[in-house]
């Protein structure tokens, strides 16, 4: 067997999430892996996505909020994403399809520049992986997976030996899943899964629609499921969008059978023409939805973040702020204990992070549940109910907008890595 290498922490998993954790902890100067299965150089997939740019749009979109905005500026990459491109959005349109139930948020009452950005998720990866570029203790290991994970041996301090697939060895106190929603990193720490289906597939592409998109983000709720449009910057015009269209699995498959001109039509009809007709779709991807939570973050010397720790259904576009939450949350725990001079995979130290991030997680899945049983529910006494709710929230501003504040990330418990500097 070969001699095992030494390193402080291991984050498994490259992507978004993973990437954010190791650029927040790079002042730490630990020595830190990123390990990702898909082979690829990080120092050239920037201009890889200047040239994508010039084709097209990136059918995987974030919403990203105020929140994450301040977390991806902390460790350097939102100048860097000002460079690709970014769509902020000022307002938001959400109303019910099968009844008059409506409500509008707006930028301007709350006195922000914005409510958000759409983002293209390569994006914020490549700006992620600029900075990630900058810092000489965070070392990315391309085309290579993690096959075996043990427990924790006390003789050894508290270490896990990892066995990667290129034959290596690696020791280190601290193992990071951030490897997704099929987290192969959560099974081998056997982190149990509480998980169930939506029922729903989302289907997801760019559009141009006839008419600007007013930079608002739009969701009309049919009774198949919820349809978002988007909106995308573009230097020729405002009518480009991206759409997440959650709807049953069998009129998914419809929709995917349909061709181009078919399926434009289907949209604008079911979208009430809000934008006029959809001239234009791009190529079309869909995948099933499911919701899962892991029973607990943390374990001696491990911990998981973003899909790898929980997945929600994509209404309210939250997936991708939770995971820049959890990775700036066990950062800030992570850096605090080691200047302490604490064991930063202890498991008494783990557990702060798990207190900080697993409650409110656990509380946007129940939201988000809630919100699809409440828009599914065919009863008319429940229709009538939900519009007369909608209809009296929209003319409640104080409470609309402080529910929309939370949503941005502009209140709340956040780490401080999410914390706007305080303005004099």
């Amino acid at each position: 067997m070969s001699a095992a290498e030494q390193v402080d922490i291991v984050i498994v998993g490259a992507g978004m999430v993973g990437v954010t954790l190791a650029t927040a902890l790079a002042p730490s100067g630990l020595n830190i892996w990123l390990l990702e299965q898909r082979e690829g150089d990080p120092a050239g997939y920037p201009a890889v996505v200047h040239q994508q740019q010039a084709k097209g749009y990136d059918p995987r979109v974030s919403a990203l909020t105020c929140a994450s905005q301040q977390i991806l500026t902390s460790v350097g990459a939102w100048p860097k994403m000002l460079d690709y491109r970014v769509s902020p959005y000022t307002g938001m349109d959400v109303w019910d399809g099968e009844g008059t139930g409506h409500i509008h948020f707006s930028s301007n009452e709350l006195h922000e520049p914005c409510l958000g950005h759409i983002v293209e998720n390569r994006v914020t990866l490549a700006a992620l992986y600029e900075v990630l570029g900058e810092h000489d203790n965070l070392h990315f290991q391309s085309g290579v997976a993690m096959n075996t994970l043990s427990e924790p041996d006390p003789a050894d301090g508290g270490l896990r030996m990892l066995g990667l697939s290129d034959g290596r060895i690696v020791q280190t106190p601290l193992v990071v899943a951030a490897d997704g929603a099929l987290s192969r990193t959560r099974q081998l720490a056997a982190i149990p899964m509480m998980e169930w289906d939506y029922g729903h597939h989302a289907i997801v592409t760019t559009i141009r629609t006839e008419q600007s998109h007013q930079h608002t983000a739009w969701q009309r709720f049919t009774e198949d499921g919820p349809l978002a449009i988007l909106p995308l910057h573009a230097d020729e015009d405002d009518r480009t969008s991206s759409i997440v269209w959650s709807t049953s699995p069998g009129h998914a498959n419809e929709l995917m059978a349909l061709d181009d001109e078919s399926f434009c039509a289907d949209l604008a009809r079911t979208f009430e023409h809000r934008l006029g007709d959809v001239e234009w779709v791009d190529q079309r991807h869909v995948f099933p939805l499911r919701q899962r939570h892991a029973k607990y973050y943390v374990r001696e010397g491990f911990a998981a973040i973003g899909d790898a720790a929980h997945t929600i259904h994509p209404l309210a576009g939250q997936g991708v702020n939770l995971g820049l939450l959890d990775a700036a949350s066990l950062a800030e725990v992570l850096l605090d204990a080691s200047e302490r001079g604490e064991s930063y995979g202890a498991e008494t130290v783990l557990r702060r992070f798990q207190r900080a991030r697993q409650s409110d997680n656990l509380q946007m899945s129940a939201a988000m549940e809630s919100f699809k049983r409440l828009f599914n529910a065919e009863q008319p006494a429940v229709r009538l109910l939900r519009n007369m709710g909608m209809n009296l929230l929209d003319k409640m501003a104080p409470v609309k907008n402080h529910i929309v504040m939370d949503a941005m990330g502009l209140r709340g418990n956040l780490p401080r890595l999410a914390q706007r500097p305080i303005r004099h």
